[in-house]
């Protein structure tokens, strides 16, 4: 096979042109995509933070109903007990 003496020179400047190319339109579109992918990262990142707290926040008052049903729930049975052992001690004997 052969290459015509003109194709040499054309295959010299598409070299450089390809580098200019991509110099001047790959490289930036490539750091916009990054800095892209950054802020994605970032907005992602706070929305785990305000999800962490926002469950923070809630075990922490489930915690405070939990105390609060099983303290209650400890007093109200021994009330409950004592009101049995009124009723069966009120209760005549035949």
């Amino acid at each position: 096979m052969h290459i015509s003496p003109l194709l040499i020179p054309l295959f010299a400047l598409l070299i450089p042109i390809t580098a200019i190319i991509a110099t001047t339109i790959i490289r930036p579109w490539l750091e916009i995509q990054r800095r892209r992918l950054e802020i994605d990262a970032e907005r992602t990142a706070e929305k785990a933070a305000q999800y962490v707290a926002q469950t923070e926040r809630l075990e922490a008052r489930v915690r405070v109903l939990e105390r609060i049903a099983t303290d209650k729930g400890v007093a109200l049975a021994d009330e409950i007990d004592a009101l049995r052992d009124d009723r069966i001690a009120d209760r005549p004997l035949n």
